[in-house]
C-alpha cells in the first residue's frame, strides 16, 4: 500500500480534504483561508482544487510571518 508521501509525489492538484491533510488543519481552516484571500484555489472544475504551487506559496509566505 502507498503512504499519502508517494500517492501525491506527482499530483499538481489538491482537493480541500488533502490541502488540510498537507497543511495540518481542519477542511472548515481550509474553508477560512480561502474565504480571507490566504489560500486561492482553482475553480477550473466544478470543486476547488488547490494547486502544488499555491501550497507551497502558502507555506512559504506564513513561515516567513511566523519565523
Amino acid at each position: 500500500m502507498k503512504t499519502a508521501d508517494q500517492t501525491n509525489t506527482f499530483r499538481l492538484a489538491y482537493t480541500r480534504k488533502e490541502t488540510a491533510e498537507i497543511l495540518g488543519i481542519s477542511a472548515p481552516s481550509v474553508d477560512r483561508l480561502t474565504k480571507r484571500g490566504l489560500l486561492r484555489p482553482s475553480r477550473a472544475t466544478r470543486r476547488p482544487l488547490y494547486s502544488k504551487t499555491e501550497i507551497e506559496r502558502f507555506l512559504r509566505e506564513t513561515s516567513e510571518v511566523i519565523g
